[in-house]
């Protein structure tokens, strides 16, 4: 049996057609407390797809610590680039 037809605005990102993608942005919550509301969600579905679990393991906490480095490596490496060796010649 086919699933009900979900309106437009509460589609999620990878189920909207790239025809309906205009549309779909035009509907989204662009305001401080939207974002802040999408970040907190997003926030909640990690913490409970990874971290809130009966059998958990070390692997959500570890993707968030890789995550971390990642991120400090990108924001430190204009640092980073200017203190390797280099040859003179």
């Amino acid at each position: 049996m086919a699933d009900k037809p979900v309106a437009l605005a509460q589609k999620k990102l990878l189920d909207v057609k790239l025809g309906e993608l205009p549309s779909w942005l035009g509907k989204r919550d662009f305001t401080p407390n939207g974002l802040i509301g999408g970040v907190r969600g997003g926030y909640d579905r990690y913490y409970n797809k990874y971290i809130n679990v009966k059998k958990g393991g070390i692997g959500g906490i570890a993707m968030f610590i890789a995550g971390y480095i990642a991120l400090s490596y990108f924001w430190e490496y204009d640092h980073i680039k200017h203190d390797r060796w280099r040859k003179y010649h």
